[in-house]
């Protein structure tokens, strides 16, 4: 068993050293003369606060705010595709 671990970690090992050339023709000089980019927190790019710091209420307004939008939005999808006039030109019979 231990030789098949030590097989496979120099397997592993070796595949770590091969080249690969699709890659290394993706990268410009340009790329590779670029600063890297600024590391910034998550959390100010979300803007999110957790629950436990808005508290109970925050996130019940949140919660019933979100519901009276869902419900506007399906009431919105309830109402006829179709206007009413147009509804009835289409009934009519075309002979």
């Amino acid at each position: 068993m231990a030789r098949y671990a030590i097989a496979s970690a120099l397997l592993m090992a070796l595949s770590a050293c091969a080249e690969f050339p699709a890659l290394d023709a993706a990268e410009s000089d340009a790329t590779g003369r670029a600063p890297f980019p600024a590391l910034v927190p998550l959390g100010p790019l979300l803007d999110i606060e957790p629950a436990q710091e808005r508290g109970p209420d925050a996130a019940a307004a949140g919660l019933s705010g979100r519901a009276a939008a869902l419900e506007a939005r399906a009431n919105a999808l309830r109402r006829p595709v179709i206007a009413e006039d147009d509804r009835q030109r289409l009934a009519q019979d075309p002979r």
